[in-house]
């Protein structure tokens, strides 16, 4: 049976680690979060590097259409002046003027409808206008001042291209190109200049960029400043050739790409450039970085959309069963706990059920045994009353060993808690130093007995004789444990208790921790320390009672007792027993026992008790005392005597008699029957001492001497 309870109390348990699952279901809930992160974040940095790319591709081929366009305008342009040169060849200004009317017509024939063209001029050596294709005849202007007229002049043979104006004959905004005319000694005849609209090209970029406001088509001059633009500029904004792109157009690059800062809202632009042809002139293809972004911040923010959709659901679906995962370790523990607490209350059922038969039997064998301790004591006490005949020495050994026996009788019945208590309040400050040399006694010479008590230690409600007998036990198990030696301390101090684990309701506790420093125990013997009959010891050493006893005294006291023991360090053994405090009302009680206990004169005695000799040796102990004794073997017929009218100076009562009444049966009808008959019990062990002590009668455990029954009948003989 012992075997079957140690394999269903020590079953493993089943293990779950929830603790491995929740890393794993938060490196899962990371991961869904990070690893998305970073593919959004690598797909958004390509997807963003391919659309630079695709803008750089794009403004590519606008500028070469927009130079293309731009080569043609220029080469038409060239040919046109280079049949006029041929149509005039070396006049000279009065000649020109002389020709106005032919010239004029000349000049409209030349230019024809061509939308670009605005007007075709002819301006002579100081700049006055000699013919013109919009005016005949040609009106007063000279453009000697001019930078056009100026420079042209100075580059000859090569064409000049000048400013963005607005042309007084054409009335719209145009530039010049503008070619000298030589003669064959190399000197300045004047130029031929060709206006051509600014509209023109505005309008094929406009068509060109399908009228988006974050391209932008231009020409620019060699020296950076700038011919067309679309979309134009707002009033009041200067736009020239930022350092980078014209450091480009002065190093006479080919083609290429820059990022510049727009004059027009200062945001970055992708610019692609390409000369025109051999012409002094680039043309540029912008496009704001501004609108890259916004066209792949949407495009990234569907994507994130779409991504966090799945993702959203992992979460959740992670965050979920995290959730649950809570829950179901709260329920595995409180499983746990529940499967722990049924093994353990049924493994202390079993405990409970096997002590209480062991303590039944130890009882009944206890109580037979006392009675016939009791006989031996009572005649031993008649014995010496009687001088003992010349056998004082024999006597005095079979009192020695009575009084043995009536040690181990007290041991067994103090572990199956049957021993009527003596419980007086104790004062351990005073009491354990004059335990002291018995303590020292059992340790023997090789042991240092050390003591260790707080000075304002709080009172007790114990039998002194069982809290002796606990310590002395601990002392002879610390003596066992240490066979070369060491130190046994005992410890004394105040304790309050708030949620313990000693199962002990919250409160004031005194605390008697008693430590050696021998072998210790492993906890699988620590865990069954405090079983009655069980004993490490070799067989005949030990009876297995020791802490057993020490147990069942502290709970007998309102206490417990905890072991705590570590192999090759020592073991400790921890007795809690609660803070007396006297009150008023146990004093008058306890006044009102003594004052009904003590009887001051003699009389008769009813002695019930079902032993026959243990009820012989008593009478004949109360007869010496001078009292006349009246037996009766049970308490069914001493109630009947009593109910027949007698009466007793005192009622001496066994507690444990066959009958339908026991002894506290009959004291319960005698006080309630007849409230001054004075009643008094005894007993070798008994179920029901607290119902018997709170009639407030006295008890008398048996064995008991003489001197105790004599406190009861002080009678004179």
């Amino acid at each position: 049976m012992q075997r079957a309870e140690r394999v269903a109390v020590d079953v493993p348990m089943p293990s779950r680690n929830f603790a491995a699952t929740r890393r794993v279901l938060l490196v899962v809930l990371a991961v869904s979060i990070l690893f998305p992160l970073a593919c959004l974040a690598g797909y958004g940095y390509f997807d963003y590097q391919r659309r630079i790319a695709d803008s750089n591709d794009m403004i590519d081929r606008l500028v070469r259409v927009t130079e293309e366009q731009a080569v043609k305008v220029l080469d038409l342009n060239q040919q046109m002046a280079s049949r006029i040169v041929e149509l005039i060849g070396d006049e000279d200004d009065q000649q020109l003027r002389a020709r106005d009317a032919q010239l004029h017509k000349a000049l409209r024939e030349i230019g024809g409808d061509f939308p670009q063209v605005a007007s075709i001029n002819l301006i002579g050596v100081n700049g006055d206008l000699l013919v013109s294709s919009r005016a005949y005849p040609a009106t007063g202007i000279s453009i000697g001042h001019r930078e056009d007229f100026v420079s042209a002049r100075a580059m000859r043979p090569h064409p000049y291209f000048s400013l963005p104006m607005f042309g007084p004959l054409s009335q719209t905004d145009v530039f010049n190109t503008t070619i000298a005319r030589t003669d064959t000694d190399g000197n300045f005849l004047g130029v031929v200049s060709v206006a051509l609209r600014n509209e023109y090209f505005s309008r094929f970029y406009r068509e060109l960029t399908n009228g988006d406001s974050s391209l932008a088509l231009a020409l620019y001059r060699q020296d950076g400043n700038l011919l067309v633009r679309y979309p134009p500029l707002p009033a009041g904004v200067a736009d020239s050739a930022s350092d980078a792109f014209a450091s480009a157009l002065r190093d006479k690059q080919l083609s290429g790409h820059v990022r510049v800062k727009s004059a027009e809202d200062g945001g970055e632009r992708l610019v692609a450039f390409r000369r025109v042809g051999d012409y002094p002139l680039y043309v540029s293809s912008a496009y704001a970085t501004g609108a890259i972004v916004d066209a792949w911040r949407q495009h990234f923010m569907v994507i994130a959309a779409l991504t966090a959709v799945p993702c959203i659901a992992i979460w959740i679906l992670v965050l979920y069963s995290l959730r649950q995962l809570d829950g179901e370790r709260v329920a595995w523990e409180r499983w746990q706990g529940e499967v722990a607490m049924r093994l353990s209350a049924e493994a202390s059922s079993r405990q409970l059920q096997r002590m209480g038969a062991l303590g039944n039997l130890v009882a009944n064998v206890a109580h037979d045994f006392n009675n016939l301790l009791m006989v031996v004591s009572a005649n031993i006490e008649l014995a010496r009353l009687k001088r003992f005949n010349n056998l004082e020495k024999e006597m005095t050994a079979v009192q020695r060993a009575t009084a043995t026996a009536e040690s181990l009788t007290r041991r067994l019945l103090s572990v199956a808690k049957k021993q009527p208590l003596k419980q007086e309040p104790i004062h351990l400050k005073k009491w354990i130093p004059g335990a002291a040399p018995l303590i020292e006694a059992a340790l023997g010479d090789q042991i240092e007995l050390a003591l260790s008590i707080v000075d304002d230690v709080w009172d007790v409600l114990a039998d002194p004789t069982d809290l002796e007998l606990a310590i002395m036990n601990l002392a002879v198990n610390a003596r066992d444990a240490m066979p070369r030696g060491g130190r046994f301390v005992i410890r004394c101090q105040n304790n309050r208790l708030v949620g313990s684990d000693t199962l002990l309701p919250d409160g004031e506790y005194v605390l008697i921790a008693c430590s050696d420093d021998g072998e210790g125990m492993p906890e699988s013997v620590a865990r069954r320390a405090f079983e009655a009959l069980f004993t490490t010891k070799l067989s005949g050493s030990g009876a297995g009672l020791g802490l057993a006893q020490v147990l069942s005294m502290c709970e007998q006291a309102g206490g417990t007792a905890k072991i705590d023991s570590v192999p090759g360090s020592g073991t400790t053994v921890r007795m809690y027993l609660p803070r007396y405090r006297e009150r008023r009302q146990a004093r008058a009680v306890k006044e009102e026992v003594v004052e009904q206990a003590a009887l001051q004169h003699a009389g008769m005695v009813l002695l019930v008790e079902d032993n026959e000799d243990v009820a012989a040796g008593v009478a004949a102990v109360l007869e010496t005392f001078g009292c006349a004794v009246r037996h009766e073997p049970t308490a069914d017929q001493a109630f009947d005597v009593l109910t027949g009218g007698e009466r007793f100076e005192l009622v001496l009562s066994d507690i444990q008699m066959p009958g339908k009444l026991n002894g506290i049966d009959l004291a319960e009808k005698v006080r309630s029957a007849w409230p001054t008959q004075k009643i008094a019990l005894m007993t070798g062990y008994a179920d029901e001492l607290e119902r018997a002590r709170r009639l407030g009668v006295a008890i008398l455990a048996k064995p008991f001497n003489i001197e105790e029954l004599h406190a009861l009948v002080a009678c004179e003989p």
